[in-house]
């Protein structure tokens, strides 16, 4: 049984995204859900499902209560913070497809700037038996750890700084061209990006996602409702979970090989199976971007490239908007905002809608990654 072709994303809602938003995550939860109902013509009364990240402060309860939702039929929510993305998405899929839920919405929203910031040492988190090993070494944070990754990458395979900087520069150069990018009108060049001051070595700040306010939501129904409501719909053609061997977060330490990631290697092959597509029918490419190493590496895993050569495949313009692969067009989470990652799926719908503002054109699938490093997710949306 697949879910592949019976639902789709028929409404997509977001706050502005700022560096202090002035009110509660509860708000902004609301704000997002009102929106995305909004988009595709449905009142609240219409909804019977919520799902969101086991990592967001906004109750299922307490949004239905702000915004008059009646009752619920379906409520989730999905573990490893980025990681649960395009898993929230999956999860209302599933809903739909086997009649748990008729209009379910998947939210995200936080104060990740202003309020709890996640790439700070959490001294609450040294107690977990994992953390128990790394952080009296010094790996406290986030940026630490995918540090460690990244020079052991570097040394594998001749990856260098550079090679990183040009997907930040990329990024940067789209959100540019975006009114709703915290960086609109603001690019980077590669020059820019090398003297950028340590985070981690061999990270630098232009390496590293945003610290974002904000919340996105979407509007997950049948395929055949969603073809009677106010928006071309985005259809549901592939959603995929993944976790691999000797898995951990962000760098999974205990396996032999540390260049990989073989968690979004599993979400691959789910997602071309379901498709019936391969990386060669992909128009657009969504990739999480929290830091830049990561994204070479998915390149990779996805099938885009042999293992260690995607800074060859990046080095001649492939990410450009008429490349062959175009990338994170709404300039990503280094470029628009960071919103776990919500906000890449929303990007996706409005690529296939074709009011993107930087549009592709020609666009019949679009591939969404969730965080990597951790447990993670994936979509392939596409046309009706």
């Amino acid at each position: 049984m697949s879910v592949s072709g019976k639902a789709a994303i028929a409404g997509i809602g977001a706050t502005e995204f700022s560096k202090e938003s002035g009110r509660s995550e509860l708000q902004l939860a609301a704000e997002a859900v009102r929106a995305a109902l909004a988009d595709a013509g449905l009142e609240p009364s219409d909804v019977d499902g919520l799902v969101t990240f086991t990592m967001d402060t906004n109750t299922e309860i307490a949004v239905a209560r702000e915004l008059g939702i009646e009752e619920l039929t379906f409520f989730s929510r999905v573990h490893y913070g980025g990681g649960a993305a395009c898993a929230t998405v999956q999860q209302a899929a599933m809903a739909v497809a086997t009649g748990m839920a008729e209009v379910v919405v998947c939210y995200r929203a936080f104060n990740e700037r202003s309020g709890h910031r996640f790439g700070q040492v959490q001294m609450a988190a040294a107690g977990n038996v994992d953390n128990s090993w790394s952080y009296p070494m010094g790996l406290g944070t986030p940026a630490a750890m995918v540090a460690m990754f990244a020079r052991r990458y570097m040394h594998e395979y001749g990856a260098t700084s550079e090679d990183f900087g040009r997907i930040a520069v990329i990024d940067r150069k789209h959100a540019a061209t975006n009114p709703n990018a915290w960086f609109h009108e603001r690019p980077i060049t590669l020059d820019d990006h090398q003297s950028s001051r340590w985070i981690a070595e061999p990270l630098r700040l232009l390496d590293c996602c945003q610290e974002s306010d904000g919340g996105v939501a979407l509007v997950v129904t049948s395929a055949e409702r969603a073809r009677s409501l106010r928006q071309s719909p985005a259809v549901i053609r592939a959603a995929a979970q993944g976790s691999g061997t000797d898995q951990y977060t962000m760098t999974s330490y205990y396996r032999d090989d540390l260049t990989g990631l073989p968690e979004m290697g599993t979400v691959a092959r789910g997602l071309w199976q379901q498709a019936g597509i391969g990386p060669s029918d992909v128009d657009v490419a969504v990739l999480y971007d929290h830091f830049t190493p990561f994204v070479l590496v998915q390149l990779e895993e996805l099938g885009f490239c042999p293992r260690g050569e995607a800074r060859h495949f990046i080095a001649g313009g492939a990410l450009e908007l008429d490349g062959e692969l175009p990338l994170n067009p709404h300039g990503g989470q280094l470029g628009e905002a960071y919103i776990h990652g919500m906000n890449g799926i929303a990007e996706a719908v409005r690529q296939l809608r074709g009011t993107a503002v930087n549009q592709v054109a020609g666009t019949d699938h679009v591939l969404v990654t969730a965080g990597t490093g951790v447990p993670t997710s994936g979509l392939v949306l596409g046309q009706v």
